[in-house]
C-alpha cells in the first residue's frame, strides 16, 4: 500500500483535519510529509517543496524555529503537565491579557473548536438566551453540534442542536438587524471573523459591535486566523473594534497546539469559582494548559517583536500579490486568476473561461505549482518567506500560468491530470 492508502485505512479522512485530506490536493502533491524547516517541507523520500500551507496557517515564524522549539523543550523537561496550575500557565495568561486590549481573563485550550464552543456557552449563560447568530460567509467556527449541525455536513447531529443557530451575511448590517427584530431578546451572541479576504464596508464592524450592545447580545470575534497576523494585538486592534469575547489559535505558538478564549471579566468569570452565581462548567481539559505549548507561545511573542513578524507578513504579501498579478496579466489570464484580499493573508481566485469560480482550474493551478516544487493549497505566509522564496515562486507561477492559459484556450481536459479538489463542506463524498 502507498501512504495514502495506509493513511485512509488507519485514519478517517486520512488526516486529523479535513483540510489535509487527499480531496484537497492534486494527485501529484506529496501524500505525506516527514519534516519541515523554515518554509520548506520534505517528504519521506527527500523530495522538498516550498510551502505556502504552513501548517494550515498555524506556523507564522517558520517550521522548526530553534528558539521556539527550545523553549517548548525546556517546558517538557519541567514536567509539562503538573497536578496544579503551572507557573508557565500563569505567565502565558498574563502575557495574553497584556497583549490583547479586550482580554481581562483567558482560558487556554488545544484547538479552536473548544474555545468557540466555550464562548457560546458563556454567552448563553450570561444572557439567559439560546440563539446564536453566525456569519454565513465565514465557513467554519467549530466541529461541535451547535455549529456543524447548521451546515450541510450535519450527519450525526440531532436537528434540535442547531435549531438555535441562525446566519447573517457579512457586510450586510440589515440582515443582522432583521434577525434581531424577528427574535427580540432571544439572541445570546453574534460570532464572526473580522475579515477573511474581503475588506469590510466602512463602519460595518462597528455597527455589529453597537447592535450587539444595544440588543444585549455578546459580541464574539473569532480571531483564529486574523489574530497575530493582521496585528499582534489582533484584527480587533487593526479595525478598532472591541468584542466582548475573542478566540485565538493558529499562529499564536508557531504550530504548537495552543488556542485561547479571552474577554471581559464579568463574562469570563462565570466559568470560575469565585462568584455566587450559577456555575458554568466551561472548558475543562487536562492538556489545555500543557506547558510546552504555552512556553512556545511566550517565546513566539518574543520572536514576533525581535523579527517584526507581522510587518514582514504584510510586506511579503504585497510583493507576492504584485508579482503574481503582474505575471497573470502578462499571460493574458488576469480575468481568470488573481491574488486578492489582505496582503498579510491573501487569497487567490481561479476562474474558468466564463470567469466563474472553478475547482478544476484551482486543481490545475495547484498541480502545476507542485510540478515546480511549490505547495500552495492556499496562501499562508511566514517570517521564513523571503526574497529567494519569492523569486522561486515567481518562476513557478510563470510556468503554471503558461499551462493555465493553454487550458483556457484548448480545454482543461488536456492538462488536468487529477480529480478536481472538492469542497470540505459537502453532503456526500
Amino acid at each position: 500500500m502507498n501512504y495514502s492508502e495506509r493513511l485512509n485505512r488507519s485514519i478517517p479522512g486520512g488526516a486529523h483535519t479535513y483540510s489535509r485530506g487527499d480531496d484537497q490536493f492534486p494527485e501529484n502533491a506529496p501524500q505525506i510529509l516527514a519534516s519541515g524547516e523554515g518554509c520548506r517541507v520534505w517528504g519521506p523520500d527527500g523530495d522538498s517543496y516550498l510551502d505556502y500551507g504552513m501548517g494550515l496557517r498555524a506556523v507564522t515564524v517558520g517550521y522548526a524555529n530553534k528558539p521556539i522549539a527550545k523553549a517548548a523543550q525546556a517546558e517538557i523537561l519541567k514536567g509539562n503537565c503538573l497536578t496544579r496550575a503551572s507557573l508557565t500557565e500563569l505567565k502565558a495568561a498574563e502575557l495574553l491579557c497584556d497583549i490583547i486590549p479586550t482580554a481581562e481573563m483567558v482560558k487556554f485550550a488545544k484547538n479552536g473548536s473548544v474555545t468557540t464552543t466555550a464562548a457560546v456557552k458563556l454567552a448563553r449563560a450570561y444572557t439567559g438566551r439560546d440563539i446564536v447568530v453566525t456569519c454565513e460567509d465565514h465557513p467554519f467556527f467549530s466541529y461541535d453540534d451547535w455549529f456543524i449541525g447548521s451546515t450541510v455536513v450535519s450527519s450525526g447531529v440531532p436537528a434540535a442542536c442547531a435549531k438555535d443557530t441562525l446566519r447573517f451575511k457579512y457586510g450586510n448590517i440589515d440582515s443582522l438587524e432583521t434577525i434581531f427584530a424577528k427574535n427580540p431578546k432571544k439572541i445570546a451572541a453574534v460570532i464572526m471573523e473580522a475579515a477573511t479576504v474581503v475588506e469590510p464596508k466602512k463602519g460595518f464592524l462597528k455597527s455589529v459591535e453597537k447592535l450587539c450592545a444595544q440588543e444585549g447580545a455578546v459580541f464574539i470575534l473569532d480571531e483564529m486566523i486574523t489574530g497575530f497576523r493582521w496585528h499582534k494585538q489582533g484584527a480587533q486592534k487593526y479595525f478598532g473594534i472591541r468584542p466582548d469575547l475573542s478566540t485565538f489559535g493558529k499562529g499564536m505558538a508557531n504550530g504548537f497546539s495552543v488556542a485561547a478564549l479571552a474577554g471581559k471579566r464579568e463574562i469570563m468569570e462565570l466559568g470560575g469559582i469565585q462568584h455566587d452565581k450559577e456555575r458554568v462548567f466551561l472548558a475543562s481539559t487536562t492538556h489545555g494548559a500543557e506547558m510546552c505549548g504555552l512556553g512556545a507561545f511566550i517565546k513566539t511573542m518574543e520572536v514576533y517583536d525581535e523579527k517584526k513578524v507581522v510587518e514582514h507578513l504584510w510586506t511579503y504579501g504585497k510583493k507576492l500579490m504584485a508579482l503574481g498579478n503582474g505575471l497573470a496579466k502578462s499571460h493574458g489570464i488576469s480575468e481568470n486568476f488573481n491574488f486578492y484580499g489582505f496582503p498579510c493573508s491573501p487569497g487567490y481566485a481561479t476562474l474558468d473561461g466564463d470567469c466563474k469560480p472553478s475547482l478544476e482550474f484551482r486543481t490545475l493551478f495547484s498541480q502545476e505549482m507542485v510540478k515546480s516544487g511549490v505547495l500552495i493549497p492556499w496562501v499562508a505566509l511566514s517570517r521564513a518567506h523571503g526574497d529567494k522564496e519569492l523569486e522561486r515562486t515567481g518562476r513557478a507561477l510563470d510556468t503554471a500560468f503558461d499551462v493555465y492559459s493553454k487550458a483556457l484556450d484548448r480545454g482543461i481536459g488536456k492538462y488536468l491530470k487529477s480529480k478536481p479538489i472538492k469542497p470540505v463542506f459537502r453532503k456526500y463524498n
